[in-house]
């Protein structure tokens, strides 16, 4: 019974979010990543991070267009 009070709390998707852009920016610090680490669930990372590409290529897709024309 002790073992499940002592499990870190499941992260929210939103959280998961969250962590992936911060990642993708850089700006994370170690004592986030080492929390994280614990709680994140790997699907969300992955779910998360899918969108988070698909966002990034849309925008630069966007940017080019934009010059071009």
């Amino acid at each position: 019974m002790s073992e499940l009070k002592n499990r870190p709390k499941q992260a929210s998707f939103l959280y998961s979010l969250k962590a992936v852009v911060w990642s993708f920016t850089g700006l994370r610090r170690k004592s986030d990543f080492d929390a994280d680490a614990a709680k994140l669930n790997p699907v969300h990372i992955v779910i998360a991070g899918l969108l988070a590409v698909a966002c990034l290529v849309g925008v630069l897709i966007g940017i080019v267009k934009f010059v071009v024309l």
